[in-house]
């Protein structure tokens, strides 16, 4: 299987991704890699802050990144996505589906923790479709919808090449449902996570005027709103935990081009998927923490109900990220509903073959 991530909330126990631009053509994406020597410490590509990190899955997994060249658009430019190779490739069989996992607005990739999240995928591919991950060598890219999906596709069609399993927690769900609309072919599952997909994209903070936004983007980057919105996100968590995961999920605005890119993402209007909830055909399966304060599990309800072919599962004693939070609960819940897909096919072809 193979695990992809991008955006969102400040946590735990995966790495950073960070992308650049280059006009660099003449290697092909499936053999340029760039990370760190193995045993070595971090990759030069991450800020230095990442040193301060004291979540131990979460220093781990920094250590292993890598880059992936991902040519887009008919300039041939190419964006360097981030990911992990496995530790080991025995999970790996003819029938597993490659699982993607997104993640939400304004973070770094660390939405993954646990044993189970992190050993239970072959690769982890860590992209970026909200763009604020990227170090331009050249002039920022837009940072729009339709940029961070073209992102994703190439990405896919590069390195993946058949359906997948598209995870998406928070802002990431809307991701993952403008991608499974747009490109059904490379979605063959939906799982959502305390899905934030009832927004009208960024509101008015699309005209904002330009000092006026990059005031409130600096207001992202603080100590105090970054604890704050950890007191939110999960249940009684120790202060010192809540530091460290503040510290993580601050890395990635150590970059000289992050309020550039945040802003522009949300000058873009950003994403508004409602309407097309409906026409997801995929079957889903829907991770609600019962305890969420950022958005109601009545709208977990709301989804279930809209979705032509979904599955829900709350877990208790959880707040708004129960990858990070509960990652073996998450871990279990994916397990039992990508086997319920495995144990069918492989029934079908038994079915199949006793017919011949």
């Amino acid at each position: 299987m193979l695990l992809f991530a991008t955006n969102a909330v400040a946590t735990p126990g995966t790495a950073i991704v960070s992308s650049w631009r280059t006009n660099t053509t003449h290697f092909h994406p499936r053999f340029s890699v760039s990370s760190a020597v193995e045993g070595l410490g971090f990759p030069a590509f991450l800020p230095k802050e990442v040193e301060n990190i004291k979540d131990p899955s979460a220093r781990k997994l920094a250590s292993r990144i890598q880059r992936l060249q991902v040519t887009v658009g008919s300039s041939g430019d190419c964006i360097m996505s981030s990911c992990v190779k496995p530790l080991s490739s025995t999970q790996s069989t003819p029938t597993t589906s490659p699982l993607v996992l997104l993640h939400g607005f304004d973070s770094s990739s660390s939405t993954v923790t646990g044993q189970q999240l992190t050993t239970m995928f072959v690769l982890l591919l860590l992209a970026s479709p909200f763009g604020t991950l990227m170090e331009f060598l050249e002039k920022l890219p837009p940072c729009n919808v339709q940029t961070k999906r073209e992102h994703l596709y190439q990405l896919w069609k590069t390195y993946i090449r058949k359906p997948v399993i598209l995870v998406g927690p928070s802002l990431g769900a809307a991701i993952a449902i403008d991608f499974a609309v747009q490109y059904p072919e490379a979605v063959e599952k939906l799982v959502l996570i305390d899905a934030s997909v009832y927004v009208e994209g960024t509101g008015s903070m699309a005209t904002l005027p330009k000092a006026v936004a990059y005031a409130g983007v600096s207001l992202l980057k603080s100590v105090m709103l970054r604890l704050f919105v950890n007191v939110l996100a999960f249940e009684k968590l120790p202060l010192s935990t809540s530091i460290d995961w503040m510290n993580i999920g601050r890395l990635h605005c150590m970059y000289d081009w992050w309020a550039d890119a945040t802003v522009n993402f949300m000058s873009s209007g950003g994403y508004d998927v409602a309407c097309l909830i409906p026409k997801i055909n995929q079957k889903t399966l829907i991770i609600w923490g019962e305890d969420d304060k950022i958005i109601s599990s009545k709208l977990g309800v709301r989804l279930h109900c809209e979705l032509p072919n979904a599955i829900i599962r709350q877990i208790p004693n959880c707040g708004h990220i129960p990858h990070v939070e509960k990652p073996d609960s998450v871990a279990r819940l994916i397990k039992e509903f990508v086997q319920d897909q495995e144990d069918c096919s492989r029934k079908e072809a038994q079915l199949v073959s006793s017919l011949q």
